[in-house]
């Protein structure tokens, strides 16, 4: 009652506040919304962080952006301008749900959704994970077989999410290993290996923006040496990595997730007694009483076709039977890819491949095949909800210029060696603050390179590479840990986690690399070589969780509560 009383208390503060602020504004594209322009992602994220309840929080966070806009360009009365702004309010994720991306992102989700239910009532994920149990008999082996398979699946951040996620589920639920833990992992081994490898979705992107930027300054670059000479200046990324690894390895834990952990190690409780997953795994309970035969195969084939045609999909939809068919005609291909039709083509190939293998094998009708597809896909209909009003706060806040407004907050007049620094944290609040981190990109790389640029006399140099690898992974921090970024929504749903758990119990972790990552910039900036900085880095995560970090070892949780 209180969580409800204070919404309604924050809505009708905002409406005054706006219709004030805003009241002798006239109908002009010219409007400067200044730190109203942080309002609608803001109230998102603090909402939904007080009520658990993620699609009121977004669709307020919308509801506010389409009133702050009206009542900023409207010369209607106020109550016209109250049901203007209620109109404008559904037009966001009309908008979103039109944008061809969006929608083959949504498609590509709920197809994903239907091969895990069908692969699930075949017994494939029961199957994958009892022989994985026999490797990794140990939460400490279970978590480094789930951290290296999300490096392994390299090649798109959507793809990692929603495969590792379903696939490792049932081994980790076995070994006591919290949601929080598994959805963590996920996203940690998602867009920060997407973002830095060879051949993926986004490095056609990438060098895109790279190119621009260069060009702009009258310097020519080849856009692949920058790209790699940048990669060990992305240091939250290479920390993040590093950090899943070792927590891992190590078996400690702080903060939230600590509590988890031990929750699901000594009470066998993955999820919190008050979660809300994302992903209904009700239909994977049915095999308990069931004599379907657990076959690996029968979620080893579908999970291939998955992988292999994305791989074809994104050559072959990049133009790839144009290209020379070598490294580079391949990367170029990726660069050029459409990533969401590819993901469609492969996804459904591999829930026709799994519907056939259900009907052969008489382990289901078509028609029962059929049916554990559309349960499998009906089961995401809530994170398409939050997806779609995430996209549409982030086309709320392109409308009132969030970006534009937090980088201009942001003084130039600073030396050279702070701007690695400066560049990381800035990106990381944008990308925070709108949960877009190509979006951030877009924004940042622009002003970035041309003012480490002018240290240099336009030179490509440490200071430039620095500068871009901050952006780059600066931008990859805050769209991680936003809970309106759509990978950190994707990763709670193929986890079947609840969102705002994973997303509390992960900002730990995050915040701590992010830390590190700001000294690292910090240390390049006044001239220490990067190989020290990165030492300096890993030591120090090492450091945090021997002196900070609790064992999460089941012997050890026991002993500590005799």
């Amino acid at each position: 009652m209180k969580k409800n009383t204070f919404v309604i208390f924050i809505l009708i503060v905002l409406l005054l506040t706006a219709s004030l602020t805003f009241a002798n504004s006239e109908n002009t594209e010219s409007v400067k919304y200044g730190f109203w322009s942080v309002i609608p992602p803001l109230l998102a994220i603090v909402l939904a962080f007080i009520t658990k309840e993620v699609i009121l929080s977004l669709l307020i966070g919308v509801f506010s952006g389409a009133v702050i806009n009206v009542f900023a360009t409207s010369n209607s009365n106020f109550f016209m301008k109250i049901i203007e702004s209620y109109t404008k309010t559904f037009e966001y994720p009309v908008n979103a749900l039109a944008d061809s991306w969006h929608a083959g992102i949504i498609i590509f989700t709920l197809t994903i959704g239907g091969l895990v239910g069908v692969i699930a009532k075949m017994g494939g994920t029961r199957a994958i994970a009892n022989a994985l149990a026999k490797k990794a008999k140990t939460p400490r082996s279970a978590q480094l077989v789930t951290t290296l398979m999300g490096v392994v699946v390299f090649f798109d951040d959507y793809a990692n999410t929603l495969i590792v996620g379903p696939t490792m589920r049932p081994l980790t639920d076995k070994l006591k290993i919290s949601r929080e833990k598994l959805s963590y992992i996920v996203d940690s081994t998602a867009a920060p290996v997407a973002t830095m490898a060879a051949i993926s979705t986004w490095i056609g992107y990438e060098l895109g923006l790279i190119s621009d930027a260069f060009n702009s300054l009258g310097t020519s670059v080849n856009p692949y040496n920058v790209f790699f000479k940048s990669i060990p200046y992305r240091m939250y990324g290479l920390f993040a990595l590093f950090m899943v690894f070792m927590v891992g390895l190590l078996l400690r834990d702080f903060g939230p997730m600590y509590d988890a952990e031990k929750r699901a190690r000594l009470t066998g409780k993955v999820l919190a007694d008050n979660a809300e997953p994302m992903l209904s795994t009700d239909f994977e309970k049915e095999l308990d009483n069931s004599n379907v035969p657990l076959k690996i195969s029968n979620a080893l084939i579908p999970i291939l076709t998955l992988i292999i045609f994305a791989f074809i999909g994104l050559w072959y939809s990049g133009g790839g039977i144009e290209k020379p068919f070598n490294l580079e005609g391949i990367r170029n291909a990726f660069g050029d890819a459409d990533a969401s039709a590819a993901l469609i083509w492969a996804s459904a190939l591999a829930s026709i491949i799994a519907i056939i293998m259900a009907v052969s094998q008489g382990i289901m009708t078509l028609r029962k095949a059929l049916e554990a597809w559309v349960e499998g896909a009906k089961s995401l209909v809530i994170t398409t909800i939050i997806l779609i009003l995430a996209w549409s706060i982030g086309s709320i806040a392109t409308d009132l210029g969030t970006a534009d407004y937090l980088v201009k907050i942001v003084s130039s007049s600073f030396p050279g060696w702070l701007i690695p620094a400066l560049v990381f944290i800035l990106s990381s609040i944008v990308a925070f603050a709108t949960g877009t981190s190509w979006g951030t990109m877009a924004i940042m790389l622009p002003l970035a390179i041309p003012l480490a640029a002018a240290y240099t006399g336009n030179e490509p140099s440490t200071l430039v590479f620095a500068t871009l690898g901050a952006v780059l992974t600066g931008s990859t921090f805050g769209d991680h840990c936003s809970p309106i970024s759509d990978t950190t929504i994707m990763s709670s749903m193929a986890s079947s986690a609840d969102h705002i758990d994973h997303v509390k119990t992960q900002l730990p972790y995050a915040i701590t690399a992010a830390s590190i990552a700001i000294i690292g910039y910090l240390l390049v900036g006044i001239g220490v070589p990067i190989w020290i900085s990165l030492i300096i880095g890993f030591s120090s995560i090492l450091a945090i969780l021997r002196f900070f970090g609790k064992s999460t070892n089941p012997k050890d949780l026991k002993e500590e509560m005799q």
